[in-house]
């Protein structure tokens, strides 16, 4: 399978979560963030894992668990607490720094270079992000820009950790794991900090099972699969198509406005993911040029 075919199936998973703010906020009853998180993560996890009948072994238990928090329970929650403190632009603005956080961590972690086309477009991808959604009328708060630069610490390890450590299983395995793992460490603390779900309706329901196996189950083992065949450096600047996908569907579904600005604010993002392939692509054809 070639490079832009993994790239294209990668892609698909931000996508779809851009679809996530839709669904939560149209069918999803209000005020129960953590409960939410967990139900997108535990039973999509407990099914994969039913299908593959597969257990991690030896010193994988602790890595699943570490992934598990990093790419599910820790980000998840930070990223509530930050969607909670400041405007939703505020909070997608500071989460866009993912990508340069990947590109500093695979440095340390993995060894891989740094390259200055990365670095541009992982700035213009966060000034693109900012231009989407970013109103003038935005407030700072310390809290939740610190809960929104933390989980994009957490999601950014996360990343680079899956790359580092691949265990000898398929993308399905492997998401099955990680997923339960994250549910299982979200559920005491939707036990305690939240009260129980009002009685569900049909609309709920479907949201529930759409954030669990689409959003869930099926972007996870497309972005795991990823991660394991191509470098951290190009994945995570595809997580900045979430929010042009959030804000396209709030146009379309919703009827939002959309302004010149946000209109360029896509372009630039999409300039951006552009821009960064290009880099990784260079930066392989010299490699393997040196290799020769």
């Amino acid at each position: 399978m070639t490079r832009n075919t993994d790239l294209l199936l990668t892609a698909i998973a931000p996508a779809i979560w851009g679809s996530s703010y839709l669904v939560t906020t149209e069918l999803l009853p209000g005020g129960y963030p953590v409960t939410v998180a967990m139900l997108r993560a535990l039973p999509a996890g407990l099914l994969l894992l039913l299908a593959v009948r597969q257990l991690p072994q030896g010193i994988w238990w602790g890595r699943i668990f570490l992934l598990g928090a990093l790419n599910f329970s820790i980000f998840w929650g930070l990223l509530f607490v930050a969607a909670y403190r400041l405007p939703g632009g505020v909070a997608a603005t500071v989460g866009a720094i993912q990508p340069l956080m990947v590109i500093l961590l695979a440095r340390m972690l993995l060894g891989s270079p740094i390259r200055a086309l990365s670095i541009l477009a992982a700035i213009a991808g966060m000034g693109g992000v900012a231009l989407l959604i970013l109103t003038p009328q935005a407030a700072l708060d310390p809290i939740g820009i610190a809960a929104g630069l933390l989980g994009a610490v957490s999601m950014a390890c996360g990343t680079v950790l899956n790359r580092l450590w691949r265990p000898p299983v398929s993308a399905l395995t492997f998401t099955a794991w990680q997923l339960t793992a994250g549910g299982l460490l979200l559920l005491p603390a939707a036990l305690w900090m939240e009260p129980s779900l009002p009685t569900l309706t049909g609309n709920n329901i479907f949201g529930f099972v759409y954030l669990g196996l689409i959003g869930a189950a099926l972007t996870y083992i497309l972005w795991i699969r990823g991660l394991t065949r191509l470098e951290p450096g190009a994945v995570a600047p595809l997580g900045l198509l979430s929010p042009v996908i959030a804000v396209i569907l709030g146009w379309l579904v919703l009827g939002q406005y959309l302004s010149p600005a946000q209109f360029l604010g896509m372009a630039v993002v999409l300039g951006s993911v552009w821009l960064s392939q290009r880099a990784q692509a260079a930066g392989l054809a010299t490699g393997a040029a040196a290799a020769r």
